[in-house]
């Protein structure tokens, strides 16, 4: 596959720019998707992206698929046994935020109809399209995350600070934040 001229923040590395150049900034509406980056960025928490990149389908198989439904029955026992899995990060806060964030997950489902009406709704369904320069250009908390990730941590989310919900607002396309001279900027910003 040829890479395109991407945004500088995801190097060389075959898998980071796989990532940039198909789903970054790609705005999501699947609930599943977006249960499996809101549990990703959480996990991301004091590591770079690339270590969680590499354990994204180890987290695929033993979190059930990101089933929010399933997740949210998962035993004190079956987190125990999560946290000898060396294909996944094994915090134990991490581990049980992914369980109690599913049940959060579950209720927000329940009283909007889907997490992506839910998250959608604080940008009235519309992504914010930035137009970055340079990697200063693209801040790491927003007013917007801020608000989200209050709302978030107020319905028992845990792992949703604003410079996480940011992060995941940029990974689901709620925000373009595709440097201008990036390719994936346009094609990103035509897609809702």
């Amino acid at each position: 596959m040829k890479m395109i001229e991407a945004c500088p923040w995801c190097g060389d590395d075959p898998l980071y720019r796989r990532y940039h150049d198909e789903e970054w900034g790609v705005p999501v509406h699947d609930d599943q998707v977006l249960f499996e980056y809101l549990t990703l960025e959480g996990a991301q928490a004091g590591l770079s992206w690339i270590t969680v990149l590499r354990k994204r389908e180890r987290y695929r198989e033993v979190f059930a698929g990101f089933d929010p439904v399933k997740v949210a029955r998962f035993t004190p026992a079956k987190q125990e046994k999560l946290l000898q899995d060396p294909g996944i990060v094994r915090n134990r806060l991490k581990v049980e935020s992914t369980v109690s964030n599913a049940k959060a997950f579950l209720a927000v489902q329940k009283e909007f109809g889907s997490f992506d009406r839910y998250l959608w709704g604080f940008v009235d369904g519309k992504p914010v399209v930035n137009r970055p320069r340079g990697r200063g250009d693209v801040p790491a908390v927003t007013p917007l995350a801020e608000r989200i990730s209050k709302d978030l941590k107020k319905r028992g989310f845990r792992f949703v600070g604003p410079t996480i919900i940011y992060a995941y607002l940029q990974a689901v396309g709620v925000v373009n934040d595709h440097m201008i001279q990036c390719p994936r900027h346009a094609a990103c910003a035509a897609m809702v």
